[in-house]
């Protein structure tokens, strides 16, 4: 059995008798320690059950990512230092492998930072090694260089005559063969990999290996580009490559997983499952290693990025249970079948608040979607409080046409009565409203736009229709006339979506070119085939609703600018598009 034999030989080197490495991508929460230890023990076991030497766990996997200011909380700190000394008292066991685990360390200089994002190696009931993140992304959605001091030096550590390149996730995105542009000045990789040559002479023929723990987030071509990054990384250094990156949703982010072994051809030897906890086992001495399958299309990947992100965040905030409004439209029905596959019919209520310009269809859609899901479902219809709602208003609004006001309305009092069943029972309101929707302000503050987390915040209206087809790959969950009838509302008579905004095969374009590309007007013009003004026209809506996206739920990120934290606008601004 591969596995621990004879301690720490000295600083940086553990005694193990082969290379078979685990890579363990696990789900941990932001600040519970003891189950995120828990977790590292039991899967640590599992590796040592497979005769494995070592098993590698993602970034900061002892207290969570990103744990954001809680890091300067002198006590979370503490507890991150307690988690790691029970980890490394695991190790001492017979059998049991050494840990490789990211986590939060103080820094000892009296200037700077004060923590350090590290890589520990625990073995032998001691930290055998660290290793500090050198490359601290300050971009999108990450802000590490507002917390972490950087490394300034990188080093190979050596296991039972193995050198090893430790490298903590964007320490292994600057390679400049690779990128045409780098973000930094220094590549870590490369400055490991010339160590390589300084090595005594019986470790600089070792097999080069490079392991990266990265906490790495997902959104729609992310895998891709990580993985051919990871290859090219791999033939440029004649090294196996193996990164084991962290699953599960916290806030916002959701991360897929996918880690990968890559073996000095560039080709993949290992794949972790997307959107799930799983344990990679490789051995670079195996032989016959069998042929790894593609990753999944991006309509698959992005259904599974939704479920997890909504699962976990329902869950890690400590609920059980989710409500939706149900309209009869296509983005509720996605959302509450989303929810239901995160957390189970029996945990999901639906609720129909119908108004006088509600279609009749509209409501048997809705109830046929609660039976396809096997949900409950409640009809709360808002015609009186709304006739009460403009009769309180009347001596204000005498002579003036029902309008925008009169609309918002209607959305506003059913925001408030799922508040109200939120509030009394304890289910979080999940939002409904698309990404279309969301950057050209067609929803309505403290109306659709009230709940816990907006789970298609970030998906474009003809990705939804997508998405719901995906739904019903197997039966039919969304009810076809659900699918195929035109977008309304239904806040007046015979509205659609039309009405105030081009149709969703022309706007999709020009806001996926500028919300999430920042193109130009006169760029999406020219490149999309659309009048100049009526693309400004679409821009002039995205940028006089940023006050609304400032206000809205959490929006779980799955492309590669979604709003929320990674995209920062200031609300009072004069922009010209």
């Amino acid at each position: 059995m591969c596995g621990w034999i004879a301690g720490l030989w000295s600083p940086g080197r553990v005694r193990l008798n082969c290379v078979k490495i685990a890579l363990a991508q696990i789900n941990p929460t932001v600040g519970d320690f003891a189950g995120n230890t828990q977790k590292i023990l039991e899967f640590a076991a599992r590796a040592g059950e497979q005769g494995c030497a070592v098993v590698v766990f993602p970034e900061l996997v002892v207290c969570g990512y990103p744990p954001a200011d809680l890091l300067e909380k002198r006590e979370f700190v503490e507890q991150a230092a307690a988690a790691v000394r029970e980890i490394a008292a695991w190790t001492l066991g017979a059998g049991r492998p050494a840990v490789l685990c990211g986590t939060v360390m103080p820094v000892d200089a009296p200037v700077g930072k004060q923590v350090r994002n590290v890589a520990v190696l625990l073995a032998g009931g001691k930290v055998s090694f660290v290793q500090q993140k050198m490359l601290l992304p300050f971009y999108d959605v990450f802000d590490e260089q507002r917390y972490f001091e950087p490394a300034s030096r990188q080093m190979l550590t050596v296991v039972d005559g193995q050198p090893l390149a430790i490298t903590i996730c964007e320490d292994a995105w600057n390679d400049k063969a690779f990128w045409p542009r780098q973000m930094y000045a220094v590549d870590p990789v490369e400055e490991l990999m010339r160590q390589w040559g300084t090595q005594p002479v019986e470790l600089a023929g070792k097999q080069r290996i490079i392991l990266n723990i990265s906490a790495s987030p997902f959104w729609l071509g992310k895998p891709e580009v990580r993985e051919k990054m990871l290859a090219a990384l791999a033939e440029r250094h004649g090294a196996y490559v193996a990164m084991v990156n962290q699953v599960g949703g916290n806030d916002s982010l959701v991360f897929d997983g996918s880690s990968l072994v890559v073996q000095p051809d560039g080709k993949v030897v290992a794949r972790g499952a997307a959107f799930a906890e799983d344990l990679v086992v490789f051995d670079t001495e195996a032989k016959d290693v069998a042929a790894v399958g593609a990753a999944e299309d991006e309509v698959a990947l992005i259904w599974k990025a939704l479920v997890m992100g909504t699962r976990d965040y329902v869950w890690k905030c400590g609920f059980k249970k989710a409500l939706v409004g149900l309209s009869g439209g296509i983005d509720s029905a996605l959302v509450a079948a989303i929810a239901v596959e995160a957390l189970g019919s029996e945990n999901v209520l639906g609720v129909g608040m119908p108004s006088e310009y509600s279609s009749l269809g509209s409501i048997e859609d809705a109830r046929k979607l609660a039976k396809n899901l096997g949900i409950r479902f409640e009809l709360l219809p808002i015609h009186d409080v709304f006739a009460q709602y403009q009769g309180v208003l009347k001596p204000l609004f005498e002579g003036t046409p029902f309008g925008l006001t009169e609309e918002n309305l209607q959305s506003r009092i059913r925001g408030v009565l799922l508040m109200a069943i939120s509030n009394k029972f304890g289910s979080l309101v999940l939002t409904t409203g698309n990404k279309s929707e969301m950057s050209t302000g067609y929803c309505t503050l403290y109306g659709d736009m009230v709940g816990a987390l907006a789970v298609i915040g970030d998906v474009m209206k003809l990705k939804v229709y997508a998405l719901s087809r995906y739904a019903n790959r197997e039966r039919e969950v969304i009810p076809h006339a659900t699918i195929e009838k035109a977008p309304s509302a239904e806040l007046r008579p015979g509205q659609r979506d039309t009405d105030s905004l081009p149709p969703y095969e022309v706007l999709d374009p020009i806001l996926e070119a500028y919300v999430e590309r920042y193109w130009s007007a006169e760029r999406i013009s020219e490149e999309q085939g659309v009048d100049v003004a009526l693309v400004r026209q679409v821009l002039q809506l995205v940028e006089r609703s940023e006050y609304k996206r400032q206000q809205a739920a959490p929006v779980l990120k799955v492309t590669q600018k979604s709003f929320g934290m990674g995209r920062r606008f200031p609300i009072a601004v004069k922009v010209q598009v």
